[in-house]
């Protein structure tokens, strides 16, 4: 497997590892750079760093966007040792401060449908973020604005977004999904709907909005998977309001019926206050 980045915009460059299609982002500022996300075992991480390397001399610090194994298995190879700064969610920060759940949850995901790829993640060394986000960081990366934000609950507890002003691309990370439907297992679906929203008010019609898995997207693709979002979230309500069976909701809602049937479910729980 050989990785590559590709220029999205000016000195932002995005790879996507082919595996699980997962997006990673660099930022190359005067005598520094950032990384989005770091993929999923130290063998991934191993060819990331060279890929970035390939593109930039300069020392980079890491970004995750949530704490799932695909993103962010590969912080201990790239931080490097003594370890560059890794930031994320202080919520994210915390699931990874538990890397043996983390391993056994990320092996039964992949056992059966990549057993080569599970069996190096229950193997994998985790490093927990260092720096912590809790609403908004703004960061300095040679003379770049880069801008950190939690828009709330939506894929994770501890989703981060990543905008970069001066290049006008905002790297969404799963909040929004080109790849492949959403993913809801961890998801807070009546409350995703408002967190995409929140980042629409930060997009413009020319913004390049990379994805979490998938090609980057522009605005107008990130509106309308909001209003599957949006459907979905009221089929959920209306469905719990009416008694209906979460199975009945699924099989009308966007995005599939196993996937709906997940969100319905996880809708279910929101609203009796079990999560």
């Amino acid at each position: 497997m050989t990785l590559r980045f590709v220029e999205v915009a000016d000195r932002v460059y995005v790879l996507r590892e082919p595996l699980l299609r997962v997006n990673v982002t660099l930022l190359v500022g005067e005598g520094a750079a950032l990384l989005v996300d770091t993929l999923s075992t130290a063998e991934q991480a191993t060819e990331l760093a060279e890929a970035t390397q390939a593109v930039t001399p300069h020392p980079w610090v890491l970004v995750n966007t949530h704490h799932h194994f695909d993103h962010c298995f590969g912080n201990a190879t790239l931080a490097g040792d003594p370890p560059r700064p890794v930031y994320a969610h202080e919520l994210a920060a915390a699931a990874l401060r538990d890397p043996d759940r983390l391993r056994r949850e990320a092996y039964e995901e992949m056992r059966d449908e990549q057993p080569r790829l599970a069996e190096q993640l229950i193997d994998t060394d985790l490093l927990a973020p260092t720096h912590l986000v809790r609403k908004q960081e703004v960061l300095d990366v040679g003379g770049r604005q880069v801008v950190l934000r939690h828009l709330g609950r939506a894929h994770t507890a501890a989703d981060l977004v990543v905008q970069f002003p001066d290049a006008d691309v905002l790297v969404a990370g799963d909040l929004v999904e080109q790849g492949g439907p959403p993913a809801f297992e961890d998801s807070y679906p009546l409350r995703w709907p408002e967190a995409v929203a929140e980042l629409l008010r930060m997009t413009t019609p020319d913004t390049v909005v990379v994805p979490g898995h998938g090609d980057p997207v522009d605005s107008g693709f990130v509106r309308a998977q909001h209003a599957q979002l949006s459907d979905l979230a009221w089929q959920i309500r209306a469905g719990h309001t009416g008694g209906t069976p979460a199975e009945r909701v699924a099989a009308e809602a966007p995005f599939g019926a196993r996937p709906a049937l997940i969100a319905a479910r996880r809708g279910y729980a929101e609203l009796d206050g079990e999560l």
